[in-house]
């Protein structure tokens, strides 16, 4: 059935003087200064809202032919429609896209639940947001990239982003929640040597600050951080039940939900026995409490950063992460050979392991300083090159 303008009528448009216009139904007409009659449309179709300037009375364009382009739109939005999954009215955005995976992924318990959660909280919904899934273009991700960057996020932070991008949208057509493959572009290069660790002076200062700090498992945790080179969630899982004393190994899940035993010192082995003996449970949680719906700390984040800040550091540089860092470091240094460091570190490749190996540089000159020993000749004063 034909809509029926009750103010958008031909007569009152022929009334408009400059500036004025009137607005019926989605359509704008417009009096411009030189006298001509400009059509717009603003409506909503399926979620989306779309804004386009038909064009003026001078170019032959009428009300008929702002009412046509609406009726295509909705008709295109209807054939749209018809290729979506039963029950589904509308096509997904991002965002209920997002809280469908999540959801999904809580119930498959699904490895990296926390990053995921966190990369689409605080960059991809809020980047995405409303966008639909089917209007998601490379150039879309390339300026996804772009506002990051202005934002000031490292290039590396930005790949893990789009990494949970990826694994959601491979996800989201697997479980058959649509069959839209959202598209993907090339990640940047990223400088992945670790550069920050933490020397044994400010070691020192951190863990005094520590045996200050309100929270008492802070100081167990920087200990066992420096000494395992552990994660902060694998450390936050442990469990006294996966500590063996005899060999010196505690079982903790790894990145990506593998199990794996963490080599342990002997003054950890000794710090670990001493905590089970006075813990509540002594087979339980190594990190509890009772805050939390899982029994155990999830992030020890603020107050690390509180020791961190009375350490005299920069609490937005010396994060959890750089206890890794540091621990894999010194453990290179102390000339232990790759597949040594790639036990202790979990890593599943060599080239992994590398990033963090920062005395290697070292190791490799001290290795051509030898090579080269007894046969360096002298540059001659007057060397003549030859033409080629």
């Amino acid at each position: 059935m034909a809509v029926k303008f009750a103010r958008l009528t031909r007569p009152d448009i022929r009334k408009l003087r400059s500036g004025e216009k009137i607005t019926e139904y989605g359509i704008t007409a417009e009096c411009l200064e030189n006298g001509d009659i400009r059509y717009t449309v603003n409506i909503m179709v399926d979620g989306q809202r779309i804004h386009r300037v038909i064009g003026k009375e001078s170019e032959n364009t009428t009300r008929s032919q702002a009412e046509d382009f609406i009726e295509k739109a909705r008709s295109e939005a209807r054939a749209g429609r018809l290729n979506l999954p039963s029950g589904r009215k509308l096509q997904l955005t991002f965002k209920r896209a997002a809280k469908t995976y999540l959801e999904m992924l809580d119930e498959a318990d699904g490895k990296d639940q926390d990053s995921n959660k966190a990369h689409l909280r605080l960059h991809l919904v809020p980047y995405f947001g409303g966008m639909r899934l089917d209007r998601i273009s490379k150039f879309t991700i390339k300026k996804y990239q772009k506002h990051c960057r202005d934002k000031g996020l490292a290039e590396a932070t930005i790949n893990r982003t789009l990494a949970t991008y990826r694994r959601m949208a491979r996800r989201l057509v697997e479980w058959r929640v649509t069959s839209i493959v959202l598209p993907m572009v090339k990640l940047e290069v990223e400088d992945n040597q670790r550069k920050r660790i933490i020397s044994a002076e400010e070691e020192t200062h951190l863990l005094e600050a520590a045996l200050h700090d309100s929270n008492s498992y802070i100081w167990l945790f920087i200990r066992m951080g420096l000494a395992t080179g552990l994660r902060h969630t694998e450390l936050l899982t442990a469990r006294f039940d996966g500590f063996d004393a005899k060999t010196r190994r505690l079982r903790v899940k790894a990145k990506g939900g593998k199990w794996r035993e963490q080599p342990l010192t002997r003054g950890i082995v000794d710090l670990l026995e001493r905590e089970r003996k006075m813990a509540a449970d002594q087979d339980g949680w190594i990190f509890p409490t009772s805050r939390t719906k899982s029994g155990h700390y999830v992030s020890l984040g603020k107050p690390f950063a509180r020791c961190v800040k009375r350490a005299g550091m920069n609490p937005d540089v010396v994060v959890p992460h750089v206890m890794r860092h540091t621990a894999i470091t010194r453990l290179s240094e102390s000339k232990a050979d790759i597949k040594t460091i790639q036990e202790f570190s979990g890593h599943e490749t060599v080239a992994m392991v590398l990033r963090y190996a920062h005395s290697q540089k070292d190791a490799v000159n001290r290795a051509l300083d030898k090579m080269e020993s007894g046969t360096v000749v002298e540059h001659p004063s007057a060397r003549k090159l030859k033409d080629s």
